[in-house]
């Protein structure tokens, strides 16, 4: 009887042993915004695979904004997240221990721009003084252009700043009821389309890149709590959105296809322009064949630190660690160095 005993007791033992061996870290993450073509390697991973064969149960939701993705996850609501590095180093500079950390860059080239019609007179950044710019109040764009103001000599108080919901920014701006509005060139470039318009013959666009803010953009990041508690996890989750990443430089219809899977209502071909358009924007900066796709340059990055701290006049300047750390990178020679 008590040899039986000890018999169930280890076979107790062992299941939960083996329930325990099974059970996955759980990340939740929040994207940069609605689920669209851009995003398609988060899915792939997801809808492969990827991340469960690195013991990861990951949970996608969507975003209200590149900026907005930020305090989601320094709250603890979410441990993941997908936004701007430049909202990162402003909460960096404030709360250093509850702000999250970036792993892993996308973003490398800067997609920030200031949309104006066609025919309008605002000809250089001086022009913009006096008229009404806006953005919904998350814009990525919208929280960076005071360093573009800072940096060029513009007067902030002759430049009024209105909100509104993502979906009008187009709207008021033909409307005329806005003289300019803020946000990634790529997403205004197809909201244009999807009202009609064709962004090369109705819009012009001020992109920041071009007036001195020379900055990085959208990167995956981590809570900083939850990367030091949980460093294999982090890793393993970039390992398996690296592999996505590269099948879906090779195969960007398939990518799309998982996002589709996700929101059946969006439309394929659109969103593979999306994706397109967004390697050729806002991910080709030439950096990237020296340093393998997800890295950043160090220098650039702290010139980046220094232009957003002094700009916000923000409380103390991050160091480049602070803001981006390298360790959880895969390997150089895994990552992508050439998109297209």
């Amino acid at each position: 009887m008590k040899k039986l005993l000890r018999l169930t007791l280890l076979a107790s033992c062992l299941s939960v042993l083996c329930t325990l061996s099974l059970a996955q870290t759980k990340i939740k993450l929040t994207l940069n915004w609605k689920y669209e073509g851009p995003q398609a390697w988060f899915f792939l991973a997801q809808e492969k695979g990827y991340f469960k064969a690195e013991g990861l149960d990951v949970e996608i939701d969507q975003g209200e904004g590149s900026a907005a993705s930020i305090p989601k996850v320094a709250s603890g609501a979410y441990q993941a997240g997908f936004g701007d590095i430049n909202a990162i180093t402003d909460l960096v500079s404030k709360k250093p221990t509850e702000a999250p950390v970036a792993v892993f860059m996308l973003y490398n080239t800067p997609p920030f721009t200031l949309v104006i019609k066609k025919d309008s007179p605002i000809k250089t950044l001086k022009d913009l003084e006096g008229k009404t710019l806006g953005a919904p109040a998350n814009d990525g764009a919208l929280k960076i252009f005071p360093a573009l103001v800072k940096l060029n000599g513009l007067d902030a108080g002759k430049i009024t700043i209105t909100n509104m919901a993502p979906n009008l920014r187009e709207q008021m701006l033909m409307r005329d009821q806005i003289d300019g509005a803020f946000g990634y060139i790529t997403t205004i470039t197809f909201s244009a389309k999807g009202m009609g318009l064709d962004a090369d013959k109705d819009l012009r666009f001020i992109r920041f890149g071009d007036h001195g803010l020379d900055l990085y953009s959208n990167t995956v990041f981590f809570s900083r709590s939850f990367a030091k508690e949980n460093p294999e996890a982090v890793k393993g989750f970039l390992r398996a959105l690296n592999k996505a990443i590269k099948e879906v430089l090779a195969a960007p219809a398939a990518g799309v296809q998982s996002v589709l899977n996700k929101e059946p209502l969006l439309n394929k071909d659109l969103e593979l322009a999306k994706l397109i358009a967004t390697l050729h924007n806002d991910m080709s900066h030439g950096e990237v064949a020296k340093l393998g796709l997800g890295d950043v340059d160090d220098a650039r990055l702290k010139k980046s630190i220094a232009i957003v701290v002094e700009s916000n006049q923000l409380p103390r300047t991050p160091s480049v660690n602070e803001v981006f750390d390298h360790s959880f990178l895969p390997a150089k020679a895994d990552r992508p160095i050439k998109l297209f």
